[in-house]
């Protein structure tokens, strides 16, 4: 078990506390504020507690062997891979398709032999968005962008669409969450022609107990985390338990991060929440501030899914555009090249325009 510190630090400005022999209390040297001794053992202890559950966070692990599980000889007949030559993407399909271009690229590629060696997905949520659909849903998406070029408004079309299924790592988990709050309140008064603010500080302790369902991690190192991260959330209502048949006419990409690696982001994204949750906790103060945040996993599994995405490409001034679209939603991410005359114009003409309304209120008022 990892070894975890204590210190006493002073809860009003967070410098060390010493105590001077002597004394019957610890006073601050900083801010001068003074603590009965008892009131610091009181806090030593919190923090003592505090160290024993860092140290118990840590401990705890996602059991990611129950992730996936082994194809059958009839499913994986229909099934085939292929890495792209020019950026090395692995990417599997259907037996029909023989000849695509790369999603992450462009490259025409090749199919040169049956699928194998990739890990069964527990669950997949099947495409609702057609391709129309999806080329509509990225011209509304660029419809009125006051800053986008007008040639890109005027000349653009879609030069590649891809619907892809990407791998996703589920983590469910029931926790344990503590986390400590600095809160203040303020009482302003007057004190002759002073104006004087007083601030009272609180250490303020939460813990609870939570439940995540599905906490989605994508499981390609090639798909941009942004992007993905963008376009959810996915409706997991909609989960069914995986059959190859969904796969026939798209694209599947093979996992490159496995489970385990994935984990610490799944933590991040449940410590985050949790903390957000206990903070909804305390109320009644001016200011709250997260100081420190433990979460530990009473218990943990993780499946593995793939997710319906469509990523089209564009390309304007020579350089490509790629957006990605939630396959099941139809939510639109991606980035939109800008005019810059019209970026260094648009300051100006704001100003102009409230230049005028100023001008009109002033002049009804004083008429």
């Amino acid at each position: 078990m990892a070894d975890t510190t204590v210190a006493y630090k002073c809860p009003n400005c967070n410098a060390p506390l010493s105590f001077q022999p002597g004394h019957d209390k610890v006073t601050c040297e900083y801010c001068g504020t003074e603590f009965e001794i008892e009131t610091i053992k009181t806090m030593f202890d919190k923090e003592q507690e505090r160290a024993a559950k860092a140290a118990e966070a840590e401990q705890a692990q996602w059991d990611t062997a129950g992730a996936g599980g082994e194809w059958e000889d009839s499913e994986t007949q229909n099934l085939q891979k292929f890495t792209c030559s020019a950026c090395g993407a692995e990417l599997v399909c259907d037996e029909n398709t023989i000849a695509t271009e790369c999603c992450y690229c462009g490259n025409p590629t090749m199919i040169p032999s049956r699928f194998d060696g990739m890990m069964k997905p527990d669950y997949v949520i099947p495409f609702k968005k057609t391709k129309k659909e999806a080329v509509a849903a990225l011209k509304e998406f660029y419809k009125g962008k006051t800053l986008l070029p007008a040639a890109f408004t005027a000349n653009n079309r879609v030069e590649d669409i891809q619907p892809m299924y990407v791998p996703f790592w589920l983590f469910d988990s029931d926790v344990t969450a503590t986390a400590t709050f600095r809160a203040e309140s303020d009482n302003v008064y007057t004190n002759g022609s002073q104006t004087v603010t007083e601030t009272s500080v609180y250490d303020c302790q939460r813990e609870g107990t939570m439940r995540f369902e599905r906490i989605p991690v994508d499981g390609s190192e090639k798909m941009d985390d942004t992007y993905m991260e963008s376009v959810e959330p996915f409706d997991y209502s909609e989960l069914v338990e995986f059959n190859a048949g969904y796969l026939a006419g798209y694209l599947a990409d093979k996992y490159d991060v496995d489970a385990e690696t994935s984990a610490p982001r799944a933590d991040k994204r449940v410590a985050a929440s949790a903390a957000a949750v206990l903070e909804g906790a305390v109320q009644g103060y001016d200011r709250v501030t997260l100081k420190d945040s433990y979460v530990v996993k009473n218990e943990g599994k993780v499946s593995y899914a793939l997710a319906p995405v469509w990523i089209l490409t564009t390309r304007y001034d020579g350089k490509p555009y790629t957006f990605m679209m939630n396959g099941q939603t139809g939510k639109m991410v991606g980035s939109l090249p800008y005019d810059k005359t019209k970026a260094m114009m648009y300051p100006g003409a704001v100003a102009l325009v409230l230049l005028f309304v100023f001008y009109f209120i002033t002049k009804f008022i004083v008429a």
